[in-house]
């Protein structure tokens, strides 16, 4: 009988949240679809209307091979809240004197947990989601079959919540199909499959509820989310939403939860994303994003006849970022980019995503509505390497600084969410965080009431910010650990 791991589920409870890329499908010799060997018996007669049981059956029937659970083990290293109970506990005589044994100051403790993914080539590709396996220090797939692997990290994207993982059987496996989910209609029926709470291959169905879904977790992360009532629960996450020709559309991820179980809203990250991301994952390891070097924001509803709109649909430019693309390119604040090669960009999230998923060096050409006049205007895509540099000037001329990410250590002892956050690491004594008392190493959390999503986070709320703003910097002093809020003047 197999083993099965207490559900410590990785993913999902209260508005659980997950993460999630780029819109752009990409297909070639390394897409799921186009890989040879043992695919699952076709499904694409399959009616959208008709007998709705049998299309259900067939549809599970096709996909369960492909379809594995998850277990992964973590071990982690906890401080021993303990350990100094006495203020001479440290003292070696005190201890010496009195006999006492000295407290260890960490212990370690393992966790488990499950989820699902699904086989997307027959050598053993399976993609699933990122929160699934991060931090894993061993993963087990198990297959339908019951047959057994152990899976190795080929590569993840936090910002989309996916991940690949690789297991190396001694034949070819069933994988399954992708669809094209800009295809996919709200009202539409779809099936799930996965391991909720552990149970084996399970199948529920449901239609798909709305299409486009932003701002469900972490806004720095790339978020275009098909939302689902099919029934998905911890242990779901990494499985695929299939419309009824039996093609993946989705990748579970994450429910919207006060219970931490199933309430009618579930969303899933759409395979055109997903297909994409995985293929960069497979050839590369990580994902490279473009880079237009805009602040954007959503078309205000006020601002429509000043902008001389009429409809309020589109990506507002706020800010560019000098000797970035979208600058060299002759982008102004103020313009309102409306397509992007042709497909017409509904708001400020589906044009990042679309440039997310952009090739690096490529060109494309934005639409866009200036003083009430249409504009095509052609735009070298950056890469990331170019924007880190740009934006790590920005940093240097606006507040005289230089950051870095958080380790582990420091985030444990600030209580701070893995990606929350930045450390001081190097400071302009001319500049305005030196003049107000900001030193190194000290972590700065806030810029007026913007949580620092990281190095990148930072960036991009310092293009931003003009010359002469007054902000307010909320910062951790790092002797003291004592949070507070300093008011500054941006140079």
């Amino acid at each position: 009988m197999k083993k099965r791991f207490p559900a410590l589920l990785v993913g999902a409870a209260l508005l659980i949240l997950s993460l999630v890329a780029c819109s752009r499908q990409e297909t070639g010799p390394v897409g799921p679809a186009s890989a040879g060997g043992a695919q699952p018996e076709s499904v694409r007669s399959l009616p959208g209307e008709g007998d709705f049981r049998e299309a259900v059956v067939k549809v599970a029937k096709a996909n369960i091979p492909a379809v594995v659970h998850i277990e992964v083990s973590q071990r982690q290293e906890i401080q021993n809240p303990f350990s100094r109970l006495s203020p001479f506990e440290g003292d070696p005589l005190f201890r010496r004197f009195f006999d006492i044994p000295r407290a260890p100051r960490s212990f370690k403790r393992e966790l488990r947990g499950i989820g699902t993914g699904m086989i997307i080539k027959d050598d053993g590709y399976i993609l699933t989601n990122n929160h699934v396996v991060a931090g894993a220090t061993e993963i087990q797939v198990i297959l339908s079959d019951e047959r057994q692997f152990t899976a190795r990290v080929v590569g993840t994207d936090p910002k989309t919540d996916m991940a690949v993982i690789k297991v190396n059987p001694s034949g070819k496996l069933p994988y399954v199909t992708f669809g094209d989910s800009d295809k996919v209609q709200v009202g539409e029926w779809v099936v799930a499959i996965g391991h909720p709470r552990g149970l084996d291959q399970t199948v529920t169905q449901g239609i798909i509820s709305a299409k486009h879904r932003q701002g469900i977790t972490d806004p720095s992360t790339y978020q275009d989310y098909l939302q689902t009532d099919a029934a998905i629960n911890p242990g779901n996450s990494g499985g695929p939403l299939l419309n009824l020709d039996g093609q993946v559309i989705g990748v579970n991820s994450i429910i919207a939860s006060q219970s931490g179980g199933f309430e009618g809203i579930g969303f899933a990250v759409p395979s055109n994303m997903a297909l994409h991301i995985s293929g960069e994952l497979m050839k590369k390891g990580t994902v490279e994003r473009g880079w237009l070097g805009v602040t954007l924001q959503d078309v205000p509803y006020e601002k429509m006849k000043p902008l001389k709109l009429a409809t309020p649909k589109g990506a507002l430019v706020v800010d560019v970022v000098k000797g970035g693309p979208a600058s060299a390119a002759g982008i102004k604040p103020g313009d309102v980019i409306v397509s992007i090669d042709g497909r017409t960009v509904d708001d400020s999230g589906a044009l990042r995503n679309a440039v997310a998923g952009a090739a690096i060096g490529n060109e494309v050409r934005l639409g866009i509505m200036r003083d009430g006049k249409s504009i095509t205007v052609p735009v070298k895509v950056g890469n990331p390497q170019e924007a880190g540099k740009v934006l790590a000037a920005a940093l240097r001329d606006k507040l005289g600084v230089d950051v870095r990410p958080l380790n582990s250590r420091e985030e444990s002892r600030y209580g701070l969410e893995p990606g929350l956050g930045v450390v001081i690491a190097r400071l302009d004594p001319k500049g305005p965080l030196a003049a107000a008392g900001f030193e190194v190493n000290d972590v700065l959390l806030q810029v007026d009431d913007q949580p620092i999503q990281g190095v990148e986070g930072l960036t991009g709320i310092a293009s931003a910010l003009k010359a002469g703003q007054d902000i307010s910097v909320a910062v951790a002093d790092h002797r003291t650990g004592r949070v507070g809020a300093i008011q500054i003047r941006v140079r």
